[in-house]
């Protein structure tokens, strides 16, 4: 024999504190990967300006056309 649970309702202070437990351990995880993920950033962008700089200090470096004025 299978006893029927007896439907209890939900109130909004049960959502609402399931809601924010939930929340608090999303929010927690996200607080830890962000300073990873920022550091990540700052590293990679540090590394595109070097490679830009280097790119554009080697371009300089290209022989350029020298005009000859002579007087007659």
């Amino acid at each position: 024999m299978t006893k029927t649970a007896i439907p209890t309702k939900i109130t909004r202070d049960d959502l609402e504190s399931k809601l924010r437990a939930l929340q608090g351990d999303v929010q927690g995880k996200v607080d830890d990967q962000k300073s990873t993920l920022m550091a990540a950033g700052a590293g990679f962008g540090t590394l595109l300006l070097i490679i830009f700089f280097l790119l554009g200090k080697r371009s300089g470096k290209k022989k350029t056309t020298f005009v000859e004025i002579r007087r007659v």
